[in-house]
C-alpha cells in the first residue's frame, strides 16, 4: 500500500490560475498548478477512472473550481479498486514490508507500535479491518498464538485470499470481504478492533461509526492515519509528486516511451488531521487514550531512498523510529489507541 496521500488540504491552486497563462512560462505554470491540484483531488485511476478522469481533466483545466464532487468520488474509488484488486497487489504490498526502502521503514515502524499496544492485551475476538494480505495477522499468529481469535476483513477479494496463504495459524483466522463502512458483523462482537492504513481510503465518519458498532463496550480500538503536517508528507505531496508529474508530461511531449517516463501514483487516499480524527471517534463513544507518531523522518524524497541504503538500524531498533516530544511532528504517520465507552 502506498504511504502517501493524493489529497492534501495544503496544496490547492490559487483561484486566479487562469490569469497566469502566457507563452512558455504560463504553460509550465499551468502544468505545475494542475499537478499540485492532482495531489489535492485528482485520483483518476485506470479502468473506469480513465474515461471519467480524461473528460473531467479537460473541464477542470478550464474551470478548476467546478469539478463535480461525484466525479471526484467515482475517480477516487476507481483508483483504490485498481490499486488493491489487481492480481499482483497482495504480493507487492507484502513485499513492501521487506528490504530497506522508505516504505519498509514505514511499515516496520507502524507494526512495532501496534504490536507494543497489543502486547499486554489479554486476548479475545480481534477484528483487523483493511487487513491487506495479512501481514499483521501473520505477526500476531506467530508472536501470540492462540491469544486472539482473529477475523481479517478487507474490501479487496485478492487481499483476503492472500491472508490464508500468509497466515501461519489459519485455524484461528476467519476472513470476510467487506468495506469498513459496511461491516457484515453483529453489534458488540469484538474485543479488539484494528483499522490500519484504511481510513485514508474511506469516509472516516462512517468508518469509525462502524468500528464502534462492532466493538464491545470497553473494547480496545487502534486506528492509524498519515500525518499530513509532517515535513516529509508536505514535501512529497506539494513538491516531489507534482515535479514528477511535470517531468512525465514534458517527457511525453518529447516522445519518451510510456514505460520510461517519470510519474507519481494516484492512490485515492485522503488524510484527516489528528484533531479532527479524535473528534470523530469521540462522537461515537471511543475514548482516545494514546497517540503515537511513528516513522520519524527528517529527510524528504528522493533523498530518503538514498540514505536508507546505508542507515539500516531501524530494522533492529524500531523504537528509534517513534516520535516523542517535539520530534513527534517528524512522524509520517500516527496511531490512535483507546477504549470504547462502557455506556
Amino acid at each position: 500500500m502506498p504511504v502517501a496521500a493524493d489529497v492534501s488540504a495544503h496544496s490547492k491552486p490559487p483561484a486566479n490560475s487562469q490569469m497566469l497563462a502566457g507563452l512558455i512560462l504560463g504553460a509550465v505554470m499551468r502544468m505545475m498548478l494542475k499537478a499540485v491540484d492532482d495531489t489535492d483531488t485528482g485520483n483518476e485511476g485506470f479502468c473506469r477512472g480513465v474515461v471519467i478522469g480524461a473528460v473531467d481533466r479537460i473541464r477542470h483545466v478550464l474551470h478548476p473550481r467546478q469539478r463535480s464532487a461525484a466525479a471526484r468520488q467515482i475517480a477516487r474509488e476507481a483508483a483504490v479498486d485498481h490499486q488493491f484488486n489487481e492480481p499482483g497487489a497482495p504480493i507487492e504490498y507484502a513485499a513492501a514490508h521487506d528490504g530497506w526502502s522508505p516504505d519498509a521503514r514505514f511499515y516496520c515502524s507502524r507494526l512495532h507500535v501496534v504490536s507494543k499496544l497489543l502486547s499486554q492485551h489479554p486476548g479475545g475476538f480481534l477484528l483487523d479491518v483493511g487487513c491487506g494480505p495479512g501481514v499483521l495477522v501473520d505477526q500476531l499468529s506467530k508472536t501470540r498464538p492462540g491469544v486472539f481469535t482473529i477475523t481479517a476483513c478487507d474490501r479487496s477479494p485478492a487481499m483476503v485470499e492472500a491472508v490464508a496463504k500468509l497466515s501461519s495459524s489459519g485455524e484461528h483466522v476467519q476472513t470476510a470481504v467487506a468495506s469498513i463502512e459496511h461491516l457484515p458483523f453483529a453489534d458488540r462482537r469484538f474485543d479488539v478492533v484494528l483499522a490500519l492504513g484504511v481510513l485514508e481510503y474511506v469516509d472516516c465518519r462512517n468508518a469509525v461509526r462502524e468500528l464502534s458498532r462492532v466493538c464491545r463496550p470497553g473494547g480496545f480500538v487502534v486506528l492509524s492515519m498519515l500525518n499530513p503536517f509532517s515535513p516529509y508528507r508536505l514535501f512529497e505531496w506539494c513538491v516531489y509528486w507534482p515535479a514528477l508529474r511535470i517531468a512525465g508530461r514534458l517527457e511525453r511531449i518529447v516522445g519518451v516511451p510510456d514505460g520510461d517516463r517519470h510519474g507519481a501514483c494516484r492512490s485515492g487516499m485522503q488524510t484527516v488531521r489528528r484533531g479532527k480524527l479524535c473528534q470523530l471517534i469521540r462522537e461515537v463513544g471511543l475514548m482516545p487514550e494514546e497517540v503515537v507518531y511513528y516513522d520519524v523522518n527528517a529527510l524528504v524524497p528522493p533523498f530518503d531512498r538514498i540514505v536508507r541504503r546505508w542507515c539500516r538500524g531501524w530494522r533492529e531498533q524500531p523504537e528509534r523510529t517513534i516520535g516523542k516530544g517535539a520530534r513527534r511532528w517528524l512522524g509520517t504517520g500516527l496511531v490512535i489507541a483507546g477504549h470504547l465507552s462502557e455506556t
